[in-house]
């Protein structure tokens, strides 16, 4: 399978400071932004974006529209790229999630993902006006309701039959019957399984259980340490998290962090951090790969400018080398990541509701 490039669109960049590039910053909350932004990547061969979203605003910058509504948006704009939306399990409702993240990829003709987050904030808690015993074991459970829901229609259950008026055959709908520690769900969903069978489900390396997981996000300090975790991961694929601030036509990488970071300074994420020329950056993305790393999500220092290099020399030299192939037309993302699409768990034990 080709080496996989994603890339996270989600307002300026990754540096906190980066949104004061954008003149007025609060065009990064519309949507010429984030169009022009998907477009970009759609056209120099990015197979997927991940849209960013947390149960609170940002800290700074003129704020965010949900990913889930975004990824929407980006699905309609687009025909080959793949999108992934950030969406929490903490206080979400898994039931709505399902329905969501469904519907983005009915819009998408099966381009979506879903990238699984949690979170134990005291002040998410605070403006939630309730606590979470254990937001670990929520996102584990949320991510199985989800993915039962999604099964919940079988993929011939719609039948649109004229003669007798039924558009359904209830027999291929089913309970999914979840009973947690802190909620039930009884099912079935209220749209259709998606185009996918299964969106692609990507988390981070640990948060849920690998069985669950197609995508697993690997952090690390350095290559060697991106490799040693991923090669335990039990994921099948596994991308490496990686913060790029290169060079510009006009500035080199070191010098945009330092001005940025006069403002703020750009906080360790644990993941790995190239800066410098596109050259080194294709280098390292050539090092991944050999790792046994199945692709990388780029965090861009400032979104546009470091897009624009990417576009222009870093994809364009993985691509004539080989190592990179743009998605096809016509083709899903779980198809595009060489995944199997995945047979209602319901048809298989010829279950019934």
């Amino acid at each position: 399978m080709p080496f996989v490039l994603a890339v996270e669109i989600d307002g300026g960049g990754a540096h906190p400071a980066a949104w004061r590039t954008a003149a007025p910053p609060d065009t990064l909350v519309g949507p010429r932004h984030l169009r022009h932004v998907a477009e970009v990547a759609e056209r120099a061969g990015f197979t997927l974006v991940t849209i960013d979203d947390d149960l609170l605003p940002p800290e700074a910058g003129p704020g965010r529209i949900g990913a889930v509504e975004r990824a929407g948006f980006v699905a309609a704009a687009t025909t080959v790229l793949g999108v992934a939306p950030v969406v929490s399990t903490t206080y979400s409702e898994p039931f709505h999630v399902s329905t969501q993240l469904a519907s983005v990829d009915h819009i998408a003709s099966g381009r979506a993902g879903w990238v699984v987050s949690a979170s134990a904030r005291p002040e998410a808690a605070a403006a939630w006006g309730r606590a979470t015993a254990d937001p670990l074991q929520e996102a584990v459970d949320a991510v199985r309701v989800v993915r039962a829901l999604w099964d919940s229609w079988e993929d011939d259950a719609v039948v649109r039959d004229v003669a007798t008026g039924r558009y359904l055959d209830r027999d291929r709908l089913h309970y999914v019957d979840f009973t947690g520690a802190t909620y039930s769900i009884k099912g079935p969903a209220i749209v259709p399984r998606p185009p996918q069978g299964q969106p692609v489900v990507i988390a981070p390396r640990g948060l849920v259980a690998d069985a669950e997981v197609d995508v697993a996000l690997i952090g690390g300090a350095d290559v060697d340490a991106v490799r040693r975790t991923a090669a335990a991961s039990g994921t099948p694929l596994a991308f490496a998290e990686l913060e790029v601030a290169l060079d510009t036509d006009t500035r080199d990488g070191a010098e945009r962090v330092a001005q940025l970071d006069a403002y703020t300074s750009w906080p360790s994420t644990g993941r790995l951090r190239y800066t410098g020329g596109p050259n080194g950056l294709t280098i390292l993305l050539r090092d991944l790969a050999a790792a046994g790393l199945h692709g990388v999500r780029i965090h861009p220092l400032v979104l546009g400018e470091d897009l624009a290099v990417l576009s222009r020399f870093v994809v364009p030299a993985l691509v004539r080398a080989g190592l990179v192939a743009r998605p096809r037309p016509g083709t899903t993302l779980r198809t595009t990541l060489g995944l199997p699409r995945p047979q209602s768990r319901f048809a298989a034990t010829g279950g019934r509701a």
